[in-house]
């Protein structure tokens, strides 16, 4: 396998590690070694390493099949739910976050007549050529912070899509109303909280702005919430913020560890798929096996309560490395949205991909190194965010609190 790993998200130095179990909120590798587990597969597993609810849905759907290729009642079930959280009447499945994005592009893209697009600087959407745009650009090439370049992220790209996909700053609603101005561009995708920089919050009032910016243009707002999603709270991001797009892009956790994407929006919209004028294909989408994993975790696992209270133990976690940044005067703050968090080291919060290429990495490899080396699986990413999943324990939450304390002591000595 080319860097040894089937993802190149899964090489990071100076190994990776392998792992060969996993239960409720921790790992174990191949030498034995036991981490509490704070990556939770990149976000994926808000229900914990094999929930027992979702194992025993998924051992029960294997007595009846795996594939079918044509419906199974779980698929209204699971877009029924969906539906109840985001306030959005149609849905549509796929295996992953990457496909989830890329088909609601092309939904905006079929609905509006249009072909460019927007993104913002430093958000990561998938690896679709259309999005993998100025994802960590090198300042160098990156243009001006309020006009950014459009810079590809891996060879493969051709200038025709590099033409299409238009990039502008976080936080910045003047910026996105100046590229719609010439009403030629078809969707905004954007996450409502940038969570490829860390977590990078919305100004008050900017989501608002977008809303209003892109219904007045005749441009599709896109939620990419295959990140916030459920771990945002019951309604996800959406709901938390208050603020409705026209489609939004779902995955990771909704699958409870099985590979599960999907994209909903308005009817007006999303029936572009039902009048076939966009075509939306897929033999796994929508699976009896992880529709069977998604409905367990969206009506039993992931509900109200439990979802409140995973938030509440995350909170305890930021609050207490919060006291232990403040006490020794770091140059560092703490960030939490819903139930991930995040220490960034940069005194101020940051607003968009600039401020974040600001931030203190060096520091930040050496806080991941030192919790690895003391059983805490931080996400190796060292800008990503920690997730705090329903399995964990109010111990296990707080753990790592302890851990970061020990390495500020030995970093302040």
């Amino acid at each position: 396998m080319p860097l040894g790993v089937p993802s190149s998200f899964q090489a990071y130095d100076p190994h990776p590690i392998v792992v060969k179990a996993a239960r409720g909120a921790s790992m174990w590798d191949v030498d034995n070694n036991e981490y509490v587990d704070y990556d939770m597969g990149f976000g994926a597993l808000f229900s914990g390493h094999i929930n027992p609810v979702v194992r025993r849905a998924v051992d029960e759907q294997l007595d009846n099949g795996t594939l079918f290729v044509t419906p199974c009642e779980l698929n209204t079930d699971v877009a029924e739910l969906l539906g109840e959280r985001y306030g959005l009447p149609m849905w549509r499945f796929t295996n992953s976050g990457t496909e989830a994005t890329m088909d609601a592009i092309r939904v905006a893209r079929g609905a509006t007549g249009r072909d460019k697009i927007v993104k913002v600087e430093g958000g990561y959407h998938g690896h679709h050529d259309e999005v993998m745009i100025s994802m960590k650009p090198s300042l160098d090439v990156a243009g001006p912070a309020d006009q950014p370049n459009s810079v590809p992220a891996t060879a493969g790209v051709t200038r025709a899509v590099l033409g299409d996909t238009i990039v502008i700053p976080y936080n910045d609603a003047e910026a996105l109303e100046r590229v719609l101005r010439n009403e030629d561009v078809a969707c905004f995708i954007v996450e409502p909280v940038m969570e490829n920089i860390g977590i990078c919050l919305p100004d008050d009032g900017y989501l608002q702005a977008v809303r209003e910016i892109t219904s007045r243009y005749g441009t599709l707002l896109i939620f990419d919430e295959v990140k916030t999603g459920i771990t945002a709270g019951w309604g996800g991001a959406t709901g938390a913020l208050g603020v409705t797009p026209d489609l939004v892009a779902l995955a990771k956790s909704i699958g409870g560890g099985l590979p599960l994407g999907a994209f909903g929006g308005k009817r007006e919209y999303m029936d572009q798929i039902t009048m076939g004028r966009v075509l939306h294909l897929g033999t796994y989408n929508g699976n009896p096996l992880c529709m069977a994993a998604a409905k367990a975790v969206l009506s039993e696992v992931c509900t109200p309560h439990a979802t409140t209270a995973a938030i509440g133990r995350n909170k305890m976690l930021v609050d207490a490395c919060t006291d232990i940044i403040e006490d020794a005067g770091l140059p560092a703050h703490t960030v939490q949205f819903g139930a991930k968090g995040c220490v960034t080291w940069m005194p101020e919060p940051i607003r968009n991909y600039r401020d974040y290429k600001k931030t203190d990495l060096d520091i930040a490899f050496a806080q991941w190194i030192h919790g690895i080396n003391r059983g805490i699986l931080l996400p190796p990413g060292l800008d990503e965010q920690w997730l705090i999943s329903i399995m964990h324990t109010e111990e296990e939450a707080l753990r790592y609190a302890n851990v970061f304390g020990d390495f500020v002591a030995e970093l302040t000595q």
